[in-house]
Parts: C-alpha cells; structure tokens; sequence
C-alpha cells in the first residue's frame, strides 16, 4: 500500500474490510464465473453445427453468473435482485462506489468490502473490477450463501451505524512523526524548568 494510502483519511464506509470469510466467499463466487471466450465459441459453434444437421437446438435456461459492474450492481440492488453485493475496497476514484454501500443498506441487500478489485476482476475474467453482484446459485450452494449472507451482515450492515462514525487511515509518516516527537519534548522539557522555577 502506498504511503498517500495510509496517511490520508479514507471515507468511513469504504475504511473497513475484514477476512472474516473471504476464502469461503471467494470459493462460492469462483462457481459462478462467466463462461470464457473460448467455451462460449465452443457453445455457440455446437449449436450451429446441430441446426445446420437439422437436428433440433434446445433453448438453455441461461446459468446464474456473478453480475460485475457498476450499473449493473446498483441496477440490480435497486431492484432488490442481488443475494450477495461484493465491493472493492481501492476503486479509484472512490465516488464510484461510495454511494453502494447506504443504497444496499437501504434496500436490505447484503454487502461487504473485500481488498484488492483485481481479485474481483479474475472472478469476471478481467483484469479489474469494482463491485459484483451475486443474483441466484444452485440448491446445493444455498445453504452457503446463507451463512455467508448471516456473517456479512452482522460485520457490514448491521455495524453501519458505527462503521460511519470510524474515519479510516489518517497514519502519520516517519517525518510527521519525529516533528511531533520533537515538539512534545519541547513542550516536556519546558514544563520540567517552569517547575524548578
């Protein structure tokens, strides 16, 4: 992390992120990657082979993807469709995403704040992303989601109201530091002769 990063003051929402259950949340997101380029030509190809034989293409219920992007996130949250809302925590700038975590709150929609958007983005097969959005899974992964969603809102939605009052960074560098160091020995020292006065 840079040193701007930890000296100046980031926002209050976007401050707090924990690996509460990342690695469990990672797992369930990584089964519902999009398909890549290659597998949706093979897809497609198969397809168009089978209708060229005139053998009959059955219409496939589309599967359930993880959602990523900004406008479709906060499309989806205000709609009440997402399950599981995930946000980067360095986008950049962060006015993008600032507003995501009181609109979920709003609308009782699960979120939490994860590091590092370039792991969101090898979840949607890019190099970055700044949110996704998790709209339906399996039955067999909704007993997962469930815990999932019970230890996201106990850290995230049900702590908004604290997690305001928190400004996060504001670490003072090594020069910040000594300057201040130095200052209070002044003041130490100049206390230790007005009593001997």
């Amino acid at each position: 992390m840079t040193i701007i990063h930890t000296c100046c003051l980031f926002c209050k929402v976007v401050n707090v992120y924990c690996l509460f259950s990342a690695v469990q949340m990672f797992k369930l997101l990584d089964k519902y990657k999009p398909e890549s380029k290659q597998a949706k030509r093979q897809r497609l190809r198969a397809q168009a082979e089978a209708k060229a034989a005139g053998k009959e293409v059955p219409v496939t219920k589309r599967p359930a993807v993880v959602r990523q992007g900004i406008n479709d996130v906060t499309r989806l949250v205000e709609q009440k469709k997402a399950q599981l809302v995930v946000i980067a925590h360095d986008v950049n700038p962060v006015e993008l995403v600032i507003f995501l975590p009181s609109l979920c709150r709003k609308m009782g929609v699960p979120y939490c704040i994860v590091k590092d958007k370039s792991r969101l983005g090898r979840l949607v097969r890019r190099k970055t992303c700044s949110a996704v959005a998790l709209t339906q899974v399996e039955a067999g992964d909704r007993n997962a989601l469930a815990k999932l969603i019970e230890t996201v809102k106990t850290n995230y939605n049900d702590r908004f109201e604290e997690i305001k009052k928190h400004w996060g960074g504001g670490t003072l560098g090594s020069k910040s530091n000594a300057r201040i160091a130095k200052i209070e020995k002044a003041k130490a020292k100049e206390m230790a002769q007005k009593q001997q006065s």
